[in-house]
């Protein structure tokens, strides 16, 4: 049971860190105000609250599983940012690198 639920969060820690690369949407449900695409500074911001969201959501699955929590210093919390960071650089990659040139590429071939 402990093993599954390790690797469903590092799971869904992976795809909440890659959701706002992937939409044009403010969390997916919105469309940015001026009609011209999310800013770089709208998926951080998104890609924040999505952490944030994440650590109390595993926080509460370990007060859940093992009936407790326990005290974590500044250290652990690095660690998860950090790790939340290379969880999310596909996505950054694919929207401020890869998708640029896919799209030139399809505008050329018209």
């Amino acid at each position: 049971m402990l093993q599954n639920a390790i690797l469903i969060l590092i799971v869904l820690a992976i795809i909440s860190a890659n959701l706002p690369w992937f939409s044009q949407r403010f969390f997916l449900l919105f469309d940015p105000p001026g009609g011209a695409g999310k800013r770089l500074w709208m998926s951080l911001l998104e890609w924040l609250v999505l952490l944030i969201a994440f650590l109390l959501g595993a926080l509460g699955l370990e007060q859940k599983l093992m009936g407790q929590l326990y005290r974590q210093d500044w250290e652990f919390y690095a660690v998860i940012f950090c790790l939340y960071v290379v969880f999310a650089l596909p996505g950054f990659i694919y929207r401020y690198d890869l998708r640029p040139h896919m799209d030139k590429r399809e505008r050329r071939s018209k």
